[in-house]
């Protein structure tokens, strides 16, 4: 089970395909994950996200700082708040960096909080945006409500699965592509001890056809008990078919760094 981890994706949400949107509370690599800080616990992030293409429809490279506290006093149930400063340095006079702040929140309980064998439970809200002008082609709103179920096995790691529920206002792409603004959360994550308990990885996976779809791995090196930093990639909506060039939700697959800083 990763301990140190709030990984907070950085976008500009845009009505255009390639947007890209993620503001989150503490993540597994792309998706919001069971874990809830504890009461006390504050984490800095500092990620960035690269395109492996330059060409026009890749989508822009982003850059996000964000902080998130744990604020409920007690150990059974967990609530944590954050905020998040993104922006894509205005490439291609990105119109939602003139909007950076987005606001989440994730209330939760550990496993084995109440019962033996119990899962650990976790629901919560991101992307929740400042700005909503869709004449004008912009919304940060997507208002991303979701709930998550994670359980630990012997050997095999942590398997998590839950789903959410979106803007249609923000989250739609194409009219003609039903469920843009829902779908499913899944993901698997393990410390390998066999290796080193300072190395763990990740796979997580998110549909809905919209810029937050994607199927992402990563693996993080715990420094030590405060720092962290994860690699990974991240693939937008590797199913989308598209049927005339246009270009994929998401844009293309980015190369991500996410430096994590608790106190």
């Amino acid at each position: 089970m990763k301990t140190v981890r709030n990984i907070i994706m950085a976008a500009a949400v845009t009505l255009s395909l390639s947007g890209i949107a993620m503001a989150t509370p503490s993540t597994q690599v792309w998706i919001p994950s069971p874990d809830v800080k504890g009461f006390g616990e504050f984490n800095i992030g500092i990620d960035s996200y690269i395109r492996f293409s330059p060409k026009s429809d890749a989508g822009t490279n982003l850059y996000d700082v964000g902080v998130t506290a744990g604020v409920l006093p007690f150990k059974k149930l967990k609530l944590e708040i954050g905020v998040d400063y993104l922006t894509s340095l205005k490439q291609d006079d990105n119109k939602a960096d003139n909007h950076p702040f987005y606001f989440n929140a994730k209330l939760g309980t550990p496993e084995d909080a109440f019962f033996s064998g119990m899962p650990s439970l976790a629901v919560g809200i991101y992307n929740l945006g400042t700005y909503d002008k869709i004449e004008e082609g912009l919304s940060t709103r997507q208002n991303i409500t979701y709930g998550l179920v994670g359980k630990t096995f012997p050997v095999i790691g942590r398997l998590s699965a839950g789903g959410y529920y979106g803007s249609e206002r923000a989250l739609a792409n194409n009219s003609n592509i039903k469920n843009q603004n829902s779908g499913i959360m899944a993901s698997w994550d393990r410390s390998m001890a066999e290796i080193s308990d300072k190395l763990w990885l990740a796979v997580d996976y998110m549909s809905g056809n919209n810029a937050n779809g994607a199927l992402s791995v990563g693996g993080s090196w715990a420094f030590n008990k405060n720092v962290s930093l994860l690699v990974g990639v991240v693939t937008f909506n590797p199913f989308y078919k598209t049927s005339g060039g246009e270009a994929i939700p998401g844009g293309k697959p980015a190369f991500t760094t996410q430096l994590d800083i608790t106190f």
